[in-house]
Order: structure tokens, then C-alpha cells, then sequence
């Protein structure tokens, strides 16, 4: 197994530089087959018998499979440092698993965590006005001060307005790229996706050498919304592809939310659109946004959730696209056990050990916490909220913070 992709991914990775089998073709072969090694071994005569296939289309998807080249692909990512991740793969984001046409690999230069599954998509317009610039910076430096993850599509205007709020206080941003990780578009934003790297990730389907081209970014939206618990739309013109994004965020039950603009502003018909017609809720501030995300919005304004971190991240992914209602899963588990919030045998990663290491049963005041972890602010953030998901740090009143009984 390469470090650059698993077993598996490899084998899902050779469909997906298939020409004519996209994410729908690769489900139902998945159904026929079983799995991706079994249908890759398929005839044409049994290709043919997929729905959506028929005859014509297997023997072309055949010759296709018969020519591919994938180890030259592999070479240029290796190259690049640029990972192959698949649905198989632990780090795959959590909210993708549950989109009806979820990408079939992923691009991935940088790191995911489990804790991007906490995220929420700010995208909007090109061409912004000032107002839109400093709102969108701002939202990005307030979502991510309070540990989440921003993610946006490193677009000229609003987009990278966001991005460069979020790692400016320190927090993650992933962007979602439109064309393969070899070429960075539009290329004035190369020192803030240099940037991201240190914060986050770059991620894309498409392969490693693909050009721009403006079909691409649809599909590339769906990804944005895909992994996120919510869109908000700063400013969008009337035909738009942050509107683009909204919707799909809406077919894939996330929340969507708008910044209302200036009424005689091009770039405030889409929003306000949005706003007007009840697509989008309408916010000002970071508690408007927080307030419509159920557990995590509690958790992040510290009326306190707890539970397993990777569990907590997938069923609110679940929650946003599925509508079901698993965010307090742990209580009945840990009833039996006495010790509330307390998960045992969970694993921590060196910023969460840090800050655990600066916290005893005592309460102690949150900032003096922060402080002591000699971490960055976001990344401190996002680890405490980490720890309380995990059950083992408890918010008190004041601003207080302390370790859950039974912690390690």
C-alpha cells in the first residue's frame, strides 16, 4: 500500500479516471458488483447489464478501463504531495458519506481531522462590494474563533475574504478547488492557499492535471456544501454560483443562511432573494448562525453537549443531511457506567493533550486555559471544543472550564 492512497481508494481511484463513470455509475457498479475490484474485473458483456449503461456505454467504459494510465496519475500526486483518500478511508469527510452523488476519491494535499466535520461553508460573489469583503472577513475570523473549520472555494472575493479571516485568527479553512491540486486558480490567491496548508487542506476530485473550466464548479459546490453543517451566503448577483451552492446545501438538508445586503446593491439580489423567499435564514452575527445548529451550536456557545468526537461529527453530518435526532447518543451509556460524559480509551491528538494537561477538577477561567496551552488561539479553540466533545472537559458559568470526573 503507497502512503499516498490505501488499497482500497486505489481500487475506487482507476473508476474515477474512467471516462463516462461518474459518482451515480460508480454507486450502481458498486451495487452489481459488490465492490470496486469485482466490477473493475467485469466484461463489457456484464458492464452493459448496470442501469444506465446498456451495451454502447460498456464497451466504451471497457476500451476506456483497458487504456488507462493510472500510474502516471499517481506519479504527478506523489509528486506533489497530494493524497487519495475514498469513502472506505477514515479520513474522508463524514458529511460526504451522506450526498446522494458523493465523490468517488478525493484530491487531498494538507490535513483533514475529524473536527472539520464541525464546518461551515461561507461563499459568495467574485466582484464584492467593500461591505461584502469585510463581512465575509469577519464571519470567517468569528466562525473560526469558535472552532470551526471555514470552507469555501479560494475564489477571488468573498471566498478568499473568508479563507484569510479564518487563518488570520489562527483557525482551519479547507478549500475546495475547482481544477486539479497541480494548478492553483485564480493564482493572486497562491500565498493564501500556501497559507491554508499550515491551517487546513486543499481538496478536489478532479485529477491531479485537470485545467480550469467553468463546468467544473458546479460539481465543485456540491462539495462545499457536501461538507459542511451549513452554508452562508454573503453576497450573490442574481445568477450565481454561491446561489448554486445554497442550493445544494438545501437538497442536502444543511442549513443555509444569508447576509442581507444593500437594497439597490447587484450583489445583494441573490441573497436577498434567498431571504425574502425563506431559502436562507437571515444573520448579522455569529449567535444568528449558532443558534440554528442544534447541539453543535450549543456546544460551541457553551451550554454544553458531550460525547465521542468522531461519533458527535458523523451524526451531525447524519442530523444535517438525514434529519435524525443522534447527538445525545452517549447519555444512556454512560448512565450505566456513573461517571457523566466520561468516554473511555478515546484518542488525543497533541494540541488536545496540551490543553487537557492545563486543566485539573478545579474550574479554571478559559482564557487563563487557553493561555497556558501555548497554542494558537483557533487551534486551541477548536481542540478545547475536541475535549468536551469527548466528554472530558465540562464548561461551568463564568467562563470556566474544568476536567469531567474519570478523565485520563
Amino acid at each position: 500500500m503507497s502512503a499516498f492512497f490505501s488499497d482500497t481508494a486505489l481500487s475506487h481511484w482507476r473508476w474515477a479516471l474512467v471516462d463516462g463513470v461518474g459518482p451515480l455509475t460508480f454507486a450502481r457498479l458498486l451495487e452489481r458488483f459488490g465492490d470496486a475490484e469485482a466490477a473493475w474485473r467485469a466484461s463489457a458483456a456484464e458492464l452493459q447489464h448496470v442501469e444506465g449503461i446498456g451495451a454502447n456505454k460498456a464497451g466504451r467504459i471497457a476500451r476506456a478501463r483497458g487504456e488507462l494510465r493510472w500510474e502516471e496519475e499517481a506519479q504527478a500526486a506523489e509528486q506533489l504531495g497530494v493524497r487519495v483518500i475514498c469513502r472506505a478511508d477514515a479520513e474522508y469527510p463524514p458529511g460526504l458519506r451522506f450526498i446522494p452523488d458523493a465523490p468517488i476519491v478525493l484530491y487531498v494535499k494538507g490535513a483533514l481531522r475529524a473536527t472539520d466535520a464541525v464546518a461551515l461553508a461561507v461563499v459568495g460573489s467574485r466582484r464584492c462590494s467593500v461591505y461584502g469583503a469585510e463581512q465575509a472577513r469577519r464571519f470567517g475570523e468569528l466562525l473560526a474563533s469558535v472552532g470551526f473549520t471555514v470552507i469555501s472555494g479560494l475564489a477571488r472575493g468573498i471566498d478568499a475574504f473568508a479563507q484569510h479571516g479564518a487563518v488570520d485568527v489562527g483557525g482551519r479553512s479547507i478549500a475546495v478547488i475547482g481544477s486539479g491540486l497541480s494548478e492553483i486558480y485564480p493564482p493572486e490567491n497562491r500565498a493564501l492557499a500556501d497559507k491554508l496548508l499550515e491551517h487546513g487542506a486543499w481538496v478536489s476530485e478532479l485529477p491531479i492535471r485537470t485545467a480550469v473550466r467553468a463546468g467544473n464548479f458546479p460539481a465543485r459546490n456540491r462539495i462545499i456544501a457536501g461538507m459542511s453543517l451549513g452554508v452562508l451566503v454573503v453576497e450573490a448577483a442574481a445568477r450565481s454560483g454561491a446561489l448554486i451552492t445554497a442550493r445544494f446545501a438545501s437538497e442536502y438538508n444543511r442549513e443555509v443562511f444569508a447576509v442581507p445586503g444593500r437594497a439597490q446593491d447587484a450583489t445583494a439580489i441573490g441573497t436577498n432573494d434567498l431571504i425574502r423567499k425563506g431559502a436562507a435564514k437571515l444573520v448579522t452575527c455569529l449567535e444568528d448562525v449558532l443558534s440554528e445548529l442544534g447541539d453543535v451550536g450549543r456546544i460551541l456557545t457553551g451550554l454544553g453537549v458531550s460525547g465521542d468526537v468522531a461519533n458527535a461529527a458523523a451524526q451531525r453530518a447524519a442530523l444535517a443531511c438525514e434529519g435524525s435526532a443522534q447527538g445525545e447518543a452517549d447519555d444512556a451509556a454512560v448512565g450505566a457506567g456513573g461517571r457523566s460524559g466520561f468516554v473511555p480509551d478515546v484518542a488525543l491528538n497533541n494540541a488536545e493533550r496540551q490543553v487537557l494537561a492545563c486543566l485539573t477538577d478545579e474550574p479554571a477561567l478559559q482564557d487563563a486555559v487557553l493561555q497556558a496551552a501555548a497554542l494558537p488561539t483557533g487551534e486551541a479553540i477548536a481542540a478545547f471544543t475536541s475535549l468536551e466533545l469527548k466528554g472530558l472537559v465540562r464548561r461551568l458559568p463564568g467562563q470556566m472550564i474544568a476536567r469531567r470526573g474519570g478523565a485520563p
